[in-house]
């Protein structure tokens, strides 16, 4: 029971995609292979780092999830508020350890830099940062980011132009759901007075500021295949991902209202999960224009 609690604390799904993000900075970076012992530890270092940033989001907004998730681990009384920021402190402590083993087999360099300095923004972000609406929602957009040009940096590679195109996808389809999210919590985000487009401009303006940014992956998912950094395999993941991203926000302009916007961010990490797909299998084959 009490391993089960302390796995939803972790939110293993969004552990997960971290985690596949590096392996596909790596995969890009070494021309499509991986070094098995590489991926291993990269892995590890995003899923326990993703996982500790986790943790201590739902220490900070123990007070918020009594209203916006009361089955939430903290909330429901099955962990306590102390055992879940201890928690927290392990992973971020193993991520970093994962970090500078990069570091001492693999000349990644940056690696312990980069991965301290995005838990650092996490931590950040889950303490301070959310308060701010707009801004919180672009710090943790760019912790989502980085795991692709980490993978890059563990093996001691600067990211490629590629690897910057995912990392701008990734931050901007984020940064929707991110908004998408504020409209879902807003009863509890007015307890901690937190500015999110939502509470601050209304529903509405934050429901266009979030099609705004969805749409904008869409338009920049077209450039790879153009420039001839992918290959055809990257089509049609990509291409259902970008309908997912059409229809959140055409359905999120629709119907700007809580219950929807909870469906929809879900949804959402729904569309990411193709969309790095797509990632992985462009990477594979010769690019679709030469």
């Amino acid at each position: 029971m009490k391993a089960g609690v302390y796995l939803r604390l972790m939110r293993p799904v969004n552990c997960v995609m971290m985690g596949v993000a590096v392996l596909i900075g790596e995969f890009i970076a070494l021309k499509g292979s991986l070094n098995p012992y590489a991926s291993l530890l990269g892995f590890l270092t995003a899923f326990t780092l993703a996982g500790g940033s986790m943790a201590a989001n739902d220490y900070f907004d123990r007070e918020v999830d009594t209203v916006n998730e009361p089955d939430r681990p903290i909330p429901s009384g099955q962990v306590t508020p102390g055992k879940a920021l201890a928690f927290s402190a392990l992973l971020g402590a193993l991520g970093l350890a994962f970090a500078f083993l990069s570091w001492r087999f693999f000349q990644g360099l940056f690696a312990p830099l980069v991965a301290g300095i995005s838990f650092a923004l996490a931590l950040g972000y889950n303490g301070w940062g959310k308060r701010f609406g707009l801004p919180g929602n672009l710090m943790v957009s760019a912790c989502v980011a980085v795991p692709f040009l980490y993978g890059a940096f563990m093996v001691g590679v600067l990211p490629s132009l590629l690897l910057a195109f995912f990392a701008a996808l990734a931050f901007l389809s984020n940064t929707g759901r991110e908004i998408v999210k504020g409209i879902a919590d807003m009863a509890g985000d007015r307890l901690r007075r937190i500015e999110t487009l939502a509470l601050k401009y209304g529903p509405r303006p934050a429901a266009w500021a979030a099609a705004a940014f969805y749409l904008s992956a869409v338009v920049l998912s077209v450039i790879p295949p153009v420039l001839g950094l992918v290959s055809a395999y990257y089509v049609p993941p990509v291409a259902l991902s970008c309908l997912g991203f059409a229809y959140t926000s055409l359905k999120i302009l629709g119907r700007p209202e809580v219950k929807e916007a909870r469906r929809l961010k879900r949804l959402s990490l729904l569309w990411m999960l193709l969309g790095l797909a797509g990632f992985m299998a462009g990477a594979v084959g010769e690019p679709l224009i030469s």
